[in-house]
């Protein structure tokens, strides 16, 4: 049924997509990506009246975008479509199985339990009308490595604003964290095991670099404080070089991710870390790669208010409002001028080795997204 909004509804359609693989292949090689989930989401959605089409993110990388209604502000409820790899599961990844109210399986959590909760409140929207409202669904690729699903959606798309159903425990989350990633090198010098004369190693040249940034981030970051998200932080998280136990290291490379402040500038953090690593090694060599700004949000956005009033009208409860440390595509919309909020399902897992969602909650989603499309809309 189109507005079915019921635990049995949202334990079918679960079941259905986590028994679809959409491991993103840039985490595995072997993952099979998201054309076959987008193309069930598409039938799905057009089954149920909305215009639902795929739209290509990168070459084998759809996204799905659907809408209902005409005229009036454009609300969009988005979900990913892709998940990391499910090797080290301890359960059947795709089985779907359901014990307690609890559906398990690679993705339950993050973020099929989201997905399905979009999918039912956008059916249940566009059986009843939008009510003066357009209705935007935005189902993306590659949330869990690069967003290029997000980029791209927002390139062509520009709703008034967004409800992103990331798991969050039924808390309503208005801002997070960014990141900056970056590389560092040092030079040495190879030669024999044997010629201390000759060799200078790389990576003993790399050793004060990791001391300093330890000791920024225990004496400087952590003293950084955001009310809803914390302190800012780095860590260093890859370090690589040398070719054999007998050979001095010609180079070493540290990889550095320093997790951004809701507001914070990627450059002046990364120009802050060169700074450090200079000091440490004058010759080393440092490159920012990749960054992502923070989520900043507040409760003055119309739909942050009308998600914190569904939710006490639908659950007789008001969500907690948080920040997260945690990084989503809600700074990509934000940044692109739209007003983006975080409010998911209940559950835990994600990316580990047993996963589920709470199904109750996923209905509980589905049913505080429709109402706060309304309220929104009014």
């Amino acid at each position: 049924m189109a507005g079915d909004l019921t635990r049995a509804a949202a334990e079918e359609l679960l079941a259905d997509l986590v028994a679809i693989p959409s491991v993103n292949p840039s985490l595995d090689s072997a993952g099979g990506g998201e054309s076959a989930i987008a193309a069930f989401a598409v039938q799905w959605l057009r089954a149920r009246g909305l215009a639902a089409q795929l739209e290509e993110a990168a070459p084998g990388r759809p996204n799905v975008h659907a809408a209902a209604g005409a005229g009036g502000r454009d609300l969009c409820l988005y979900a990913h479509l892709d998940t990391v790899d499910a090797g080290a599961m301890e359960i059947d990844p795709f089985a779907g199985a359901v014990a307690g109210g609890r559906l398990y399986g690679r993705g339950a959590y993050d973020m099929k339990g989201g997905l399905a909760a979009v999918l039912m409140a956008a059916a249940a929207l566009a059986a009843g009308g939008p009510h003066g409202g357009r209705l935007s669904v935005a189902l993306v690729a590659d949330e869990e490595y690069a967003s290029v699903g997000a980029d791209a959606y927002v390139r062509v798309h520009r709703p008034a604003a967004c409800i992103l159903t990331e798991p969050t425990d039924g808390r309503l989350v208005l801002t997070h964290k960014g990141f900056v990633w970056l590389e560092v090198a040092t030079r040495g010098r190879a030669a024999h095991g044997s010629r201390w004369d000759l060799g200078v190693s790389a990576i003993g040249r790399m050793a004060p670099v990791v001391a300093a940034l330890e000791a920024f981030d225990r004496d400087v970051l952590r003293a950084r404080q955001d009310p809803l998200v914390g302190p800012a932080s780095l860590h260093c998280a890859v370090i690589s070089g040398g070719t054999g136990v007998s050979t001095y290291a010609a180079q070493c490379r540290l990889q550095v991710e320093r997790r951004l402040l809701p507001g914070e500038s990627a450059h002046a953090a990364a120009a802050e870390i060169e700074r450090i690593v200079r000091g440490a090694a004058p010759d080393a060599e440092v490159a920012a790669y990749f960054s992502r700004p923070g989520l900043v949000g507040g409760m003055d956005a119309p739909v942050s208010r009308a998600v914190l009033a569904a939710a006490a009208a639908v659950t007789g409860t008001e969500p907690t409002v948080e920040g997260a440390a945690y990084w989503t595509d809600a700074a990509i919309f934000a940044e692109a001028g739209i007003p983006a909020v975080i409010f998911g399902p209940t559950g835990a897992g994600a990316h580990g080795s047993v996963e589920w969602v709470e199904v109750d909650s996923v209905v509980a989603v589905a049913r505080i997204l429709v109402e706060a499309a309304r309220r929104f809309w009014a």
